[in-house]
């Protein structure tokens, strides 16, 4: 069962929720894809996402490049702590475009 989502929110950032594995990325993957129209700035917020794994920062990545082809700037917010351990011992925390909360 996959109980990941996307949901665009009032505020124009893109709501990310459930688990970010294996089993769900390829089809975020193909959901967001909607998004990269090269119209908008995106911002994606992680808050809602309860589970994750190295699948889930490979999305992240998978987003950059398809940002940075349509020319749409790009920044992920509220990035879960286990998401973040991944990235720091992938050495990949400094690329990650993240937005810091107050």
């Amino acid at each position: 069962m996959n109980d990941s989502q996307l949901k665009k929110m009032t505020n124009g950032d893109i709501a990310v929720s459930g688990t970010l594995g294996f089993n769900e990325v390829e089809a975020l993957l193909k959901a967001s894809d909607t998004f990269f129209d090269g119209k908008v700035d995106l911002v994606f917020d992680l808050d809602q996402v309860d589970k994750t794994d190295s699948a889930g920062l490979a999305l992240l990545l998978d987003w950059m490049k398809m940002a940075k082809k349509s020319g749409q700037s790009i920044g992920f917010k509220k990035i879960p702590k286990q998401m973040l351990d991944i990235a720091h011992v992938s050495g990949l925390n400094d690329i990650l475009p993240i937005i810091q909360q107050d």
